[in-house]
Order: C-alpha cells, then sequence, then structure tokens
C-alpha cells in the first residue's frame, strides 16, 4: 500500500488511451471557473456540456480526462507537476482544456487524487491505494477510492463515473508517488 499524495499539480502519463488515438478528444469549449475553480490540472474529469457551452461537472456527457499540452517554458527548473491551466494565464481568463473519452482498457498513470492544488510548490494530501483497489470520479472531478459494492452500484448505472482498477502503484516522472489505472467499467 502507498499513500498517494503530491506536491505540485496532478500529472498524466497516457500510457494507453484510445481516445488519442481515435480523436476522441474534445477541445471548443471553455471552463465554467464558478463550478471548477480557475486551476484546472490534468488527471481531473469533467463533463462536455454542449447544452450550456461549458466544461463542468455536471453536464449531461460521459466524464472525460483532462489532458492537456503542457507548456513549460525552462526545461531546467520545470517539471510535470509545475503545470497547470491557470485562468490569469489565459486572454480573458478564458480556460479551454481538452478532454479525451476513456473507454474499457484504456491505462495511464496518474497522481490526481485529494482535489486542486492552489500552486506548482502546494502539497495535496493524498489517499492510500493498493494494487487492486478500485477508483472512480468524486463530485470535485478528482479519482477517490470506492468499494466493490459502490463500484458494482455504479455498474449497473449506464449514466455514472467510470471505474478504475489500480494496475500497479508506480511514481511518475519526477519520482512522486503515482498509480497505474485500468479502466474496468
Amino acid at each position: 500500500m502507498a499513500t498517494i499524495s503530491r506536491t505540485g499539480f496532478a500529472q498524466v502519463e497516457p500510457n494507453h488511451l484510445s481516445g488519442i488515438v481515435t480523436g476522441q478528444i474534445l477541445a471548443q469549449l471553455p471552463v465554467d471557473t464558478d463550478a471548477m475553480g480557475t486551476i484546472i490540472e490534468n488527471g481531473r474529469f469533467a463533463k462536455y456540456d454542449y447544452a450550456n457551452g461549458a466544461v463542468n461537472l455536471s453536464g449531461a456527457g460521459e466524464w472525460m480526462l483532462i489532458y492537456n499540452e503542457e507548456k513549460l517554458y525552462d526545461e531546467r527548473k520545470q517539471h510535470h507537476k509545475d503545470f497547470a491551466m491557470i485562468a490569469s494565464n489565459y486572454s480573458d481568463g478564458e480556460i479551454v482544456p481538452r478532454l479525451i473519452s476513456t473507454v474499457l482498457g484504456d491505462v495511464f498513470t496518474t497522481n490526481a487524487f485529494g482535489g486542486c492544488a492552489e500552486s506548482d510548490s502546494a502539497t495535496v494530501d493524498g489517499i492510500d491505494l493498493e494494487v487492486g483497489d478500485l477508483v472512480s470520479v468524486g463530485e470535485d472531478g478528482y479519482l477517490e477510492k470506492v468499494d466493490a459494492a459502490a463500484a458494482a452500484d455504479a455498474a449497473a448505472d449506464a449514466d455514472d463515473a467510470p471505474i478504475f482498477q489500480v494496475a500497479k502503484v508506480y511514481t511518475m516522472a519526477d519520482s512522486q508517488p503515482g498509480v497505474k489505472l485500468m479502466r474496468i467499467k
């Protein structure tokens, strides 16, 4: 068992995300910053809500993985943990993230647990995970641990959040704790 906590922003390593290859990527709507905040991290999940013209946490669409191209301008001093989309860095404060659909069998490594970091040096308390544990998308769009009964209930409800299984307790590229996840429902 390992505690998946982090310093800095959440990270994603796309080991095998089918949505990238099949073009199931949506990136045209701005974030509803009232609902999601002004810092959007990789590894968080959100919904692409066409009806309301925004990326949010309550739309009718499926939960999709936020995975943006990292823009780091000093490779000697910056790492994956230093990137997030921050409203004050964009014209008119409008953030337009890239959301990728996940399908059964998709695999990615992440440390996006415990909520949003306030800066690239903030510490975020994580959760204890081990191989075989199940995680799903919480109300805030971040991954959280679920028990087998909750996962079974979610599987019965086709509109519910996806379920991922911890395939490996791992590290991110900067040696922070992370987990390799596989979508199973």
